[in-house]
């Protein structure tokens, strides 16, 4: 696979390309075919790079995760004190700004990951766990009361949490009319409304106060 600046020039097009294919358009139906029709490069081309499509998936999502952990990182730049609420806040809007992340999150992970060659899926569980270290940072920054074992309790109820957001918050008017018809109530908060209410509930209850 192509590594000197021109061929990482040409992996960053596939996955622009990838990337804005996947405003409009399901993972499923996002091909190899469309993603040469959609640039300036062929089917074969394109496998000089990545091997699967999901490879080219796994590195959005890995720039995806890079990314909110640079928000989060700002956080702690910015604010040297927070409150519960704050905090709150502070980090539903991380998660408000990243909605390609959290459709990511919602889509079946063991597909994704088994098409995907052991050094993408390192590299990219390197940023997974770059994240997971990063929120862990904020609570020990934020809340030193916590010990360990809250802080632990908190991180592996989140992440979990942050795999339906994206659907819960996303509702179709297909799913809607569905729900109607089926007399299932269903809520149009945003996904910052969510994400709030979850880390205000999960701090008060792991003894962030």
């Amino acid at each position: 696979m192509p590594t000197n600046n021109h061929g990482d020039k040409r992996r960053s097009e596939i996955v622009r390309a990838c990337r804005e294919l996947y405003q409009t358009m399901s993972f499923k139906d996002i091909t190899i075919k469309e993603i040469s029709e959609y640039t300036s490069f062929s089917r074969p081309s394109i496998y000089n790079y990545f091997a699967t499509k999901e490879s080219i998936f796994l590195e959005i999502f890995r720039a995806e995760y890079a990314l909110w952990c640079d928000d989060m990182d700002a956080i702690i730049k910015q604010h040297k004190k927070l409150n519960v609420p704050e905090f709150s806040s502070k980090l539903a809007q991380t998660l408000e700004n990243r909605p390609v992340l959290l459709k990511l999150l919602s889509m079946n992970l063991y597909d994704l990951e088994e098409n995907c060659s052991l050094d993408d899926l390192t590299v990219f569980k390197q940023e997974y766990r770059r994240a997971l270290d990063t929120v862990e940072r904020l609570l020990t920054t934020y809340f030193p009361q916590m010990d360990k074992s809250a802080r632990d309790r908190f991180i592996y109820i989140f992440f979990p949490f942050m795999f339906g957001l994206y659907p819960y918050a996303n509702i179709t008017q297909k799913q809607k009319q569905a729900m109607i018809a089926a007399g299932i109530k269903f809520s149009t908060q945003r996904v910052y409304d969510f994400a709030y209410q979850t880390v205000f509930s999960l701090l008060n209850n792991q003894g962030g106060k």
